[in-house]
């Protein structure tokens, strides 16, 4: 036997090298792995608009939602077709509106002319609207003057309102109009009679437009006493039906601005020491 011989080991012709077995094998079946991972384009089209429309729903129900100022009631600081964002998170759980909060709320009935009620008409339009990235319509924006168990009384010498004994100083937010005081009914709008309402019940709030003299409030829908067919309790606004908080005016773009609670409102006492 010579020594190339014996340096060499046998092979069956039949049987195929283990390197070459090892090395291919693994090969195979990743390729096989990678053309499974991979979808069409359309597929990953359709997958990744269905994500997106899942975390927008889930977006509108739970923390954000936007909406336009459907009339001029909140000027100067909120005009007409202003772009906003609300925020529910503050009314999770026991949360509830604030005094002195900005809230959309869905019409209590009758608060709203139809054309205001009827939302978007474009199709496109209305499905952005039902995910939470287009305005609907009947809502109102207002803000919240009282709470729970408050008694409001229209008005102090300067023309203020008075809530649980304590005067409201509103002059940066407040747009009198033709108005005297802060606390007109918007019947004549001059302020010419006093009003006081209250205590308000568990579960409601009492809501009134910036622009005292131009909003279709809960001051409005109080029973005057020539008034015959007006139903007690039609002002106050219950809390189910407010959807969340305003914080942020998001267009115009040059109005770009967070909207925080007035600082008077944090003067005013609890209805049980006022």
């Amino acid at each position: 036997m010579t020594s190339d011989d014996r340096g060499s080991s046998s092979v069956s012709m039949d049987e195929e090298p283990r390197s070459s077995h090892s090395r291919d094998e693994p090969l195979s079946a990743a390729k096989g792995r990678s053309k499974r991972k991979q979808l069409p384009l359309w597929q990953e089209t359709i997958l990744l608009l269905g994500v997106a429309l899942v975390l927008a729903i889930v977006i509108k129900t739970f923390f954000v939602q936007a909406f336009y100022i459907p009339s001029e009631s909140m000027e100067p600081g909120l005009i007409l077709n202003d772009r906003i964002l609300i925020q529910k998170v503050s009314y999770w759980g026991d949360g509830e509106p604030q005094r002195g909060d900005v809230v959309v709320f869905k019409d209590p009935g009758g608060w709203l002319p139809p054309i205001d009620s009827a939302g978007p008409t474009n199709p496109v339009a209305q499905v952005m609207a039902k995910v939470g990235l287009y305005p609907t319509g009947g809502h109102l924006v207002k803000r919240v003057i009282g709470v729970a168990g408050d008694t409001i009384e229209c008005c102090d010498d300067q023309g203020r309102l008075v809530v649980n004994g304590q005067p409201l100083d509103e002059a940066a937010y407040v747009k009198r109009g033709g108005a005297k005081c802060n606390g007109p009914m918007p019947t004549n709008g001059a302020c010419n009679e006093d009003w006081e309402v209250g205590p308000i019940p568990d579960g409601h709030i009492f809501v009134m437009g910036d622009n005292r003299s131009r909003s279709a409030d809960s001051s409005q829908k109080m029973c005057q006493p020539d008034e015959t067919e007006c139903v007690p309790g039609d002002e106050f606004v219950p809390v189910d039906l407010v959807v969340g908080k305003v914080f942020v005016l998001l267009w115009p773009a040059d109005r770009f601005r967070w909207n925080t609670r007035p600082a008077t409102f944090e003067d005013v006492p609890d209805p049980s020491s006022s």
